[in-house]
């Protein structure tokens, strides 16, 4: 079931697993000090060259990069004023930063697609029940009004809401990833650029007795994902073989890529960027979902993230490259073994009205989806499963019934926080997701 595509996503599913040897010398590969400190605005700061090591192929990384820094008024120290212009489920439809003087003010960035984001809302919502005069959380999406408001109707909630969809407040707190959580003071000082999670009702309390606090700070690099592929995995055009792997990148979000669109790469190259070793073990091993994968390892959200490069000569021997390169290195082993399981069959429940999605006539494959949204060309029913699985609300595997030979250019959107959305999504293309019971093939992880 290999189906390897080409994907942007957070990765949140860990397993804990260690090298069996050290072929990695952490601190000679990167630092983090010359990397990832907060270097002046796009000017060339260090050049960091490591040599081959353990068979490790290492080059030269040239680093020119924005990090998060809000930005504080010079002189006073306080946050530049910030207008919320469109505020949702609040008293009043906008407000200034500087009219909440007197309040700590939480400002949250998030996105209706973000899973974290969504896992962060009730931890919110208390924080805003336990200090309703003393503190103001505003959360900022940069999503529609309309978006935003089937959101709230799904989940109603005591945030403020401000919509953002020019981006200029987060221009104010640049970031990369999201949730972003940016705390100010009542006398409107920035306190920290922090994740959600890490404001607790004793940061708050603290605040409020003019005490001090120390949180961690959350810098993102803020380049795209293709100038990360330039600078740190950069290969030339007559590259045949390299295998690479380095720590997590610090501030970069999880991905994957396989390079589809690269004339050069495509189907002969795989990079990941901080993902953690079960999402590369199951795409070495057949490019298995978590719903169709054993983890037999204890999770630990902290768990090292590896970055891997790999490039071969024949596309045929990417996968069992990739599998012999991680079992060579890592104490973490794979077999596949058949399992009786619920599962949706995707099936059609109209004919008329499924004669009557779009098919491709280009011949052109594109790739975009993520949670809540799919724009794809040239798509089988195979590759539509495939991103219901990922992708759906249903968290379980999803079975393609669907035989035709044609390819599609489909299209759509959904509410993640509302399962009944997708559901009517699909039953005006004519299909459905139907629940029943089949012995597939799983992904078993464990160690000796």
């Amino acid at each position: 079931m290999v189906k390897l595509t080409l994907l942007f996503v957070l990765f949140t599913h860990f397993t804990s697993a260690k090298l069996k040897s050290e072929p990695i010398n952490v601190s000679s590969v990167i630092s983090d000090d010359a990397i990832f400190g907060n270097i002046t605005p796009y000017t060339p700061k260090n050049l960091v060259t490591c040599t081959p090591e353990n068979n490790v192929v290492r080059f030269p990384v040239k680093i020119a990069v924005r990090t998060t820094d809000s930005r504080p008024d010079s002189i006073t120290g306080k946050v530049l004023d910030v207008n919320f212009n469109t505020l949702l489920n609040a008293p009043i439809g906008s407000i200034k930063l500087s009219q909440l003087k007197g309040k700590i003010v939480l400002i949250d960035f998030w996105a209706t697609w973000c899973g974290s984001c969504l896992v962060a809302m009730p931890h919110l919502k208390e924080l805003q029940k336990r200090y309703p005069e003393q503190l103001q959380i505003i959360t900022v999406t940069d999503e529609t009004v309309k978006r935003t408001r089937q959101y709230l109707s799904a989940r109603p909630s005591n945030l403020w809401f401000a919509v953002d969809t020019a981006n200029h407040i987060a221009q104010q707190f640049p970031h990369q990833l999201i949730p972003h959580a940016v705390l100010i003071s009542k006398e409107g000082r920035l306190i920290a650029n922090t994740d959600p999670a890490s404001i607790t009702t004793a940061v708050i309390d603290s605040l409020l007795k003019a005490r001090k606090v120390n949180l961690p700070e959350k810098k993102d690099i803020l380049i795209s994902h293709e100038e990360i592929m330039k600078t740190y995995f950069d290969a030339a055009d007559t590259t045949t073989h390299r295998f690479l792997i380095q720590p997590e990148i610090k501030g970069v979000s999880g991905m994957r890529s396989t390079h589809l669109m690269d004339p050069i790469f495509k189907g002969r190259r795989i990079t990941f960027i901080n993902v953690n070793l079960s999402t590369i073990y199951n795409t070495a091993f057949g490019d298995f979902s978590p719903g169709r994968t054993i983890n037999k390892i204890p999770e630990n959200s902290k768990d090292p993230l590896y970055c891997l490069d790999l490039i071969v000569m024949r596309s045929k021997d990417l996968l069992p490259a990739l599998q012999q390169e991680l079992l060579k290195r890592f104490d973490l082993q794979a077999k596949i073994v058949q399992q009786d399981k619920q599962v949706y069959l995707l099936k059609i429940s109209d004919q008329s009205k499924f004669k009557q999605l779009s098919v491709n006539q280009s011949g052109i494959r594109t790739y975009y989806s993520r949670h809540g949204e799919i724009d794809q060309q040239s798509i089988t029913m195979d590759d539509l499963a495939d991103y219901l699985e990922s992708y759906g609300t249903g968290k379980l595997p999803v079975i393609n019934q669907i035989h035709v030979a044609k390819k599609y250019d489909i299209k759509f959107s959904f509410q993640p926080e509302n399962p009944e959305s997708l559901t009517q999504v699909l039953n005006d293309m004519g299909l459905k997701l139907e629940k029943s019971r089949k012995k597939i093939d799983l992904l078993l992880l464990f160690k000796n």
